[in-house]
């Protein structure tokens, strides 16, 4: 361990071996920023909902409009960031696009963000 002087004057101990082990563990910059983008996609009540009803089952359009209340414009305007993200998928079945999500990690990724927030 080495010592040295932090701006506040106070003594500071840097584990050298710790710093870079913690380095080699720490993604990427492209990385992060394809992380950051997901979770910002994920940071909006009505598309936390679309994912949660959609982690169930497949829906359109019309039915998730009526589901949560909102116009088919605002629905798909939300459904076209989580698309952008790769969080939902759509299959077209005549002119009627089905969503649902786009593989179980991001069932699993809600899963596991529903407990952290009802844990303690």
């Amino acid at each position: 361990m080495k010592r040295g002087a932090a701006a506040t004057g106070k003594l500071v101990y840097i584990d050298a071996a710790s710093v870079r082990a913690a380095r080699t563990d720490m993604p990427g910059d492209r990385m992060v920023k394809a992380l950051a983008e997901t979770f910002r996609a994920l940071s909006d009540p009505t598309r936390i909902r679309i994912i949660s009803v959609l982690a169930g089952q497949e829906l359109c359009v019309f039915d998730l409009s009526r589901l949560l209340g909102l116009t088919g414009s605002a629905v798909s305007h939300q459904l076209r960031l989580l698309r952008g993200q790769r969080l939902v998928k759509y299959r077209k079945e005549g002119k009627v696009a089905y969503y649902s999500l786009d593989d179980d990690h991001i069932r699993n990724l809600m899963e596991e963000c529903i407990k952290h927030v009802t844990v303690g």
